[in-house]
């Protein structure tokens, strides 16, 4: 006996006599008698009535009896064999069709039926009794009394196809049949499990979720309270939460800001990329991030600042006074970036601190010498490990502020290798039009660079990229005169002195005569970098008179100067005390400063060879060759010597390399003193470059040449037409103890030399 629901969309009732097809979909119990014979027949596929044949329908069906219908309206009707179809046919609404009972073969043993009925029972009623709601269906299941009516049963629970249910009631064989009802159902238990396995893995996976956030809301009151308790000890993520809200951050940081706060979060302090999270946070909060507001500039009191801190340099400071002004003007940060060229120790550097103190703004300084790599200017990306930010950003960071001033120095000292072009990099960060969303690697989000004041410092700029060269407007340092290091040393150097070493002068004294001393015969640089240090030498020394007790006060006469500086004095090269055919006398422009050089020639027989030493460059061997035709051309008689002699030019201090365009008419005049046997005078230097035309070329460097002169005793000092306007650059004090001739043709110095 089983029950089915009214309405079955695979099933279509057939009785003596027609019923209308509208009872496929809805049959209702009055429609059906007590005793009534019913045969079911199955739909092979779900079709509308319209279209329904024949051949839609299995040809196997079930012969039934309704037994009646009860109290929910269900027709209970009572399943008593198998039927074949025959001649089915369908009109319309109607139809009709005859059948003949199915053959059933009972081929198991009662024995062996009932030890499968009862292992399949056992099974389902162990997997059911597991489950929370087992018990109320334990005691329906224990009535089951053979495998067919298990099936039945199950029927809806099943993960079977219609197709594999119609082939269990065609199966002809009891075997056949019972195999197929143990396969279902055991298909069904392993679903169950597997299934029910897997619900219980998502709530124990969402049960522990739910407990941790509960867990983390309760942690995160507690740790608010205690924070209120005692802010000192206030934990990372709330500390980050509101440095991070009051840092003034642009959208863009603020959104990568808060999106490693939340990882931090989630990471935990026992995770190894917290610190990694944590060191990130610390140097995006530490910086300034809000725009500053622009200061008034007082130029009266920067121009005071610059000459009480520097002496000289009044083109340098004329040139910084017109940036500060043009700033002013603008009520923002604009003109050039400036590029501060010289030898050592002529206060490229210490004129930023100036610049910086006259503006009221932080002082950052930057050495670029020896950096390789782009990511010491960009910084590393955060994937890498031990991964910071560029030189740049933590310069800023470590001021704490957005407006400094920077100071890039020696750029002339960039290099490159497969790391990148870090001098690439800086074209960006000096660039006005795109240094405003200056992005750091590190950072990973735009940081403005616009209000800060750069300036770069270089001792040559042979060296430095063209690229990088054009965003740079160059001002010279020239090197500092005898009378100007004198002033400085008084003014700075001695001063500082005083304060670093706890001395007076009441203690001790160093006259000027012995500070000139210390500069001519101890320095040889045309800046102070060497003169502080032979002065530093000083107050050591008399430091241990002093505090020993042997003297009780000391002024440095120059006698003694041996004595405080462990030193001999330099041997500077001098004019020539006698003169010879053959010697000129050159000046050079070195890294330190300018100095003067010898050219020296000699005929000796041979056949014509030309012999060169001194390590000369290739520049200064072309001038040779230039030099030698020059002297042919002009002296043809007189140079006939110069085929069956050999010659040797010669520039004494062979160790030291000396290169560049700035000794054509120097070698000229030597060679034309050789062969026409006339002496150059001892007092007279030139410099100057010449063509095969004869026509003097300008040089560079000239104040540092003509300081040399000075040094070296010269009076009469031969330039270059072309270089009289670099004449604003040397110091009234250098001009005044020269006599200067512009040149435009070598003739004019042969004259003027040899006469």
């Amino acid at each position: 006996m089983i029950t089915i629901p009214v309405y079955n969309s695979i099933i279509l009732p057939e009785v003596t006599y027609y019923y209308q097809y509208s009872y496929f979909m809805e049959l209702a119990g009055d429609d059906f008698n007590e005793g009534e014979e019913i045969v079911f027949i199955f739909l092979k596929e779900e079709v509308s009535p319209e279209e329904a044949s024949s051949e839609h329908f299995h040809d196997i069906g079930i012969y039934a009896v309704i037994e009646g219908v009860n109290d929910g309206g269900n027709v209970v009707v009572k399943t008593l064999k198998r039927v074949d179809i025959e001649d089915l046919e369908v009109n319309m609404d109607n139809f009709t069709f005859s059948f003949t009972e199915r053959p059933y073969l009972v081929d198991l043993d009662i024995k062996k039926l009932s030890q499968k009925f009862k292992a399949l029972k056992s099974n389902i009623i162990k997997y059911v009794s597991e489950q929370k709601w087992g018990f109320a269906i334990t005691n329906y299941m224990m009535q089951w009394k053979s495998i067919e009516e298990i099936a039945v049963s199950m029927s809806s629970r099943l993960d079977i196809t219609s197709e594999e249910k119609y082939e269990i009631i065609a199966c002809d064989k009891q075997s056949d049949r019972v195999e197929l009802i143990e396969k279902a159902v055991n298909q069904m238990l392993v679903l169950m499990k597997v299934t029910n396995e897997a619900i219980d893995a998502t709530d124990e996976k969402n049960e522990k979720m739910y407990r941790e956030d509960a867990l983390k809301k309760q942690i995160s009151f507690l740790q608010e309270q205690l924070d209120e308790l005692h802010p000192e000890n206030m934990s990372d993520v709330k500390r980050f939460e509101e440095l991070i809200e009051k840092a003034g951050m642009n959208e863009l940081a603020l959104k990568e800001a808060n999106k490693v706060l939340s990882r931090m979060k989630n990471e935990g302090k026992h995770s190894p990329e917290y610190g990694i999270l944590y060191d990130y946070l610390d140097f995006v909060t530490e910086l300034n991030w809000k725009k500053a507001e622009f200061k008034d500039i007082d130029i009266n009191k920067a121009k005071k600042i610059l000459d009480d801190d520097h002496y000289g340099l009044n083109k340098v400071k004329r040139r910084v006074l017109e940036q500060l002004a043009v700033m002013s003007n603008n009520k923002t940060q604009s003109g050039s970036i400036l590029l501060f060229v010289g030898p050592p120790g002529t206060g490229k550097t210490s004129i930023g601190q100036s610049i910086a103190h006259a503006l009221d703004r932080e002082y950052v300084r930057i050495s670029l010498g020896g950096v390789r790599d782009e990511a010491e200017i960009r910084g590393h990306r955060r994937t890498y490990i031990g991964a910071m930010a560029g030189r740049i950003m933590d310069g800023i960071r470590k001021c704490g502020a957005s407006n400094p001033v920077i100071v890039l120095d020696e750029v002339d000292k960039l290099s490159r290798d497969f790391s990148g072009d870090p001098s690439s990099a800086l074209l960006e960060v000096l660039d006005p039009e795109q240094n405003n969303t200056f992005t750091d690697h590190y950072l990973n989000v735009p940081y403005d660079l616009s209000d800060v004041f750069f300036l770069c410092t270089a001792n040559t700029v042979d060296t430095i990229p063209e690229p990088l060269y054009n965003r740079m407007e160059v001002i010279d340092f020239n090197g500092y005169t005898e009378n100007e290091k004198v002033k400085i040393a008084e003014n700075h150097l001695i001063p500082k002195a005083y304060k670093t070493y706890g001395l007076t002068k009441s203690k001790l004294k160093i006259p000027e005569k012995t500070l000139r001393s210390i500069i001519s015969g101890y320095t040889m640089e045309s800046g102070v970098r060497t003169l502080k240090r032979r002065i530093d030498s000083v107050f050591r020394a008399a430091s241990v008179k002093l505090v020993s007790g042997e003297k009780k006060s000391i002024s440095v006469s120059v006698k003694a100067l041996p004595e405080y500086i462990d030193m001999k004095p330099i041997e500077h090269d001098l004019k020539l005390k006698t003169s010879k055919p053959g010697v000129v006398t050159g000046l050079a422009w070195t890294m330190a400063g300018g100095e003067i050089l010898f050219i020296e020639t000699m005929l000796s027989k041979g056949s014509g060879e030309v012999i060169i030493t001194g390590q000369l460059g290739d520049v200064m061997k072309e001038s040779v060759q230039i030099a030698i035709s020059l002297v042919k051309s002009m002296y043809p008689k007189e140079a006939a010597v110069l085929s069956d002699h050999d010659l040797h030019i010669h520039v004494p201090a062979g160790a030291v390399p000396k290169d560049g365009p700035s000794a054509g008419i120097t070698i000229t005049t030597a060679l034309t003193s050789l062969i026409l046997k006339k002496k150059a005078p001892v007092d007279i230097a030139m410099t100057g470059e010449v063509s095969l035309r004869g026509v003097v070329l300008p040089i560079g460097g000239l104040p540092e040449k003509l300081m040399a002169a000075q040094r070296a005793g010269i009076d009469k000092v031969f330039i270059p037409a072309d270089n009289v306007r670099d004449l604003d650059d040397v110091s009234d004090e250098t001009k005044d103890a020269l006599t200067i001739v512009p040149v435009k043709e070598v003739s004019q110095v042969i004259k003027e030399v040899l006469g």
